[in-house]
């Protein structure tokens, strides 16, 4: 099955687009967990053994990782490898650059970490993006608008008429129909995220922001799916943050069962 095949029958499965994240900043791990390389391995993975089975995604931020350098890089290939086949591992990267450049990071991502799907920046332009297409069954998800604070400075520019991040939107979604290629949308700009879903029903949103940065859980949920592709909304310090004693690791699990089940409540037909 490709990676689009492999979230559709897990989103049908699961009933929930619930993306866990791996975040594990050193100065967040529970007590006992040691702030270097081991230990962010040690958190990611256990989050993963614990929290997965309620997850139709997992979504590790790379940066956390290669902080630690060629240490750093190691491990985050054993966690990638934790990751249960059922479910698509998004590494999120949020690459860009030019075409040669371009293609050594989807030869690092996606071909020796072998993930199912990465994000981009779009700002390069096709070119940027080409040699991670290449990989002829992968998924790309791109940013267009995000949910940090100052995202609107540059992504709400007025742009002949329109914001700057709706043009973005309609180019991935007009170019590229073969539900591979998602945009991200932050669920802290909600009217952003839901004027995107009424004018671009096509494409899947990959929705962070949801949980620790107050982002609107329904909302996303409705939101995220397209009629390409079922949808995914990450939350990553709402699980891996639910609990920093002892017990992190079933605190972490409770959290994403709870979550799963809220998310699954809120895309029931109504009625």
């Amino acid at each position: 099955m490709t990676p689009l095949e492999r979230l559709g029958a897990r989103r049908a499965q699961l009933g929930s687009p619930l993306c866990l994240g791996i975040d594990p900043h050193p100065d967040q791990l529970p007590v006992g967990v040691t702030a270097d390389v081991a230990g962010i391995e040690r958190f990611a993975r256990g989050i993963i053994e614990a929290a997965a089975e309620h997850a139709t995604a997992v979504k590790i931020n790379v940066a956390f990782f290669e902080a630690f350098g060629a240490d750093g890089a190691r491990a985050l290939a054993r966690v990638r490898g934790d990751v249960p086949r059922d479910l698509i591992c998004i590494l999120d990267a949020k690459r860009g650059d030019i075409g040669s450049t371009a293609e050594r990071y989807a030869t690092a991502l996606l071909g020796e970490l072998d993930a199912d799907a990465v994000t981009l920046s779009p700002y390069l332009g096709e070119d940027a993006l080409a040699p991670f297409l290449a990989f002829d069954d992968r998924l790309l998800y791109v940013l267009v608008r995000t949910s940090n604070p100052s995202a609107s400075r540059i992504q709400d520019l007025d742009v002949d008429g329109q914001p700057l991040y709706r043009i973005v939107g309609r180019w991935l979604s007009d170019t590229w129909t073969d539900g591979r290629v998602g945009l991200v949308v932050g669920a802290t700009a909600t009217s952003e995220l839901e004027a995107l879903r009424t004018d671009l029903p096509e494409p899947a949103f990959l929705v962070p922001g949801v949980g620790a940065q107050g982002g609107d859980l329904v909302a996303a949920t409705r939101a995220c799916d397209g009629r390409r592709a079922p949808g995914l909304v990450t939350v990553s310090r709402a699980i891996a943050g639910a609990s920093r004693a002892d017990d992190w690791a079933a605190a972490a699990a409770t959290a994403a069962e709870a979550l799963r089940r809220r998310m699954a409540d809120a895309v029931l037909p109504s009625g």
